[in-house]
């Protein structure tokens, strides 16, 4: 296998592509010569202006509005980017939403919202994707999980619960896909400069950067080249694993 590889020809689907990790992931994808299909809920502006600028650099990129806690509008999402490229080889399920509090604070509408995007939304896009990467006998689906749900943490009882939920199912997904040419992995981010953690003070950043052994927090590039990587041919021997990506943060 050569030590280069380009992913021209595959359709990639990052669902939150947008922005974060996710805006890093789309254009790690794109610079690799896939179409990437950047799904949004409610950054249009940022998701068009990412598809614009991977499309001045040469690339090949549409946005997608559909919200993945909605099984049907996964599915016409879905169906619709078959309908257009014919394939579908790679989905990232990016979409995610932390909505933190301590559990007697936690709301019963937050619980459910966090696992409905974060753990059921990779279910029902999972699913939809499925069925044409099994015809086809190929197909990567790569999860984006978190630190969080390796060691949990006081006020994330929701994030941390659908976040580790994912393990489960990518290692089950793994289990069925497999014999069809299909790899199921997930990536655990450790504490990424987005605008998720934009908030913490400099007291916060402090104390946690005391935890991670490379002394920084990482980029939402440290994130895409090993989603990347999971996608490629150096990976097809790959599944359900989970790999960290923390600095080590959790061993």
């Amino acid at each position: 296998m050569s030590l280069e590889f380009s992913l021209s020809e595959q359709v990639v689907l990052v669902t939150g592509g947008g922005r974060g990790i996710g805006s890093a992931i789309c254009a790690q994808f794109a610079a690799s010569g896939a179409h990437v299909v950047v799904n949004y809920s409610r950054s249009a502006a940022a998701s068009e202006a990412l598809v614009s600028e991977i499309i001045g650099r040469g690339g090949s990129a549409e946005a997608l509005c559909f919200d993945v806690s909605d099984p049907d509008a996964v599915d016409e999402g879905i169906k619709g980017i078959v309908a257009r490229h014919g394939r579908l080889d790679v989905l990232v399920n990016n979409a995610g939403v932390a909505i933190d509090g301590l559990l007697a604070r936690t709301k019963v509408d937050d619980w459910k919202r966090t696992i409905d995007i974060n753990l059921s939304g990779v279910f029902y896009c999972s699913k939809a994707v499925s069925r044409q990467m099994m015809k086809q006998r190929s197909g990567a689906i790569i999860n984006i999980s978190s630190v969080i749900g390796e060691t949990g943490n006081a006020g994330q009882v929701a994030y941390s619960a659908s976040k580790s939920g994912l393990f489960g199912l990518t290692k089950s997904l793994a289990r069925e896909l497999g014999s069809r040419g299909v790899t199921v992995n997930a990536v655990t981010p450790g504490y990424i400069t987005t605008d998720m953690t934009s908030g913490m003070g400099e007291d916060a950043t402090r104390s946690l950067l005391e935890k991670v052994p490379l002394g920084r927090l990482g980029q939402p590039e440290d994130i895409a080249g090993v989603v990347l990587f999971l996608a490629s041919p150096y990976a097809r021997y790959m599944t359900g694993q989970i790999v960290g990506v923390n600095g080590g943060m959790a061993m």
